[in-house]
């Protein structure tokens, strides 16, 4: 069972940035991407961000596009997500999830059924 663990959520101002980690670990082999989701309460978990493991193509959701960035450290198993400019519509809790397998179109990367396995969240919230 691959284990995801997410950590770097927290309370921040308007304007002010946070980074977010996710460990991957118990997964033998290069997953094909990662993906960062959010879900705010009463809403659905959106798209954020992924990347794929080897080659780093990025994808973002166009509400993030410019402010956050994905990246990845192959060695150490881990995911970030840099988010800077952050707003108050940002605030939701961040899940980090692992696709396994490249899936037929690239648009899938941005759909959370799509995943493997999901880490267990953190919490990123915004105030003014």
């Amino acid at each position: 069972q691959v284990q995801l663990v997410e950590s770097g959520g927290g309370l921040v101002q308007v304007g002010g940035s946070l980074r977010l980690s996710c460990a991957v670990s118990e997964l033998p082999f290069s997953p094909y991407a990662m993906g960062w989701f959010r879900q705010a309460p009463e809403k659905e978990r959106d798209f954020v961000a992924a990347i794929t493991w080897n080659g780093g193509t990025t994808y973002y959701d166009e509400s993030v596009k410019g402010r956050f960035a994905i990246s990845r450290d192959i060695a150490g198993k881990t995911v970030y997500l840099q988010m800077n400019s952050l707003k108050l519509e940002d605030t939701a809790v961040y899940y980090c999830a692992v696709r396994l397998s490249a899936p037929s179109m690239d648009y899938f990367l941005r759909v959370a059924d799509r995943y493997n396995d999901w880490g267990q969240g953190t919490q990123v919230t915004v105030s003014a």
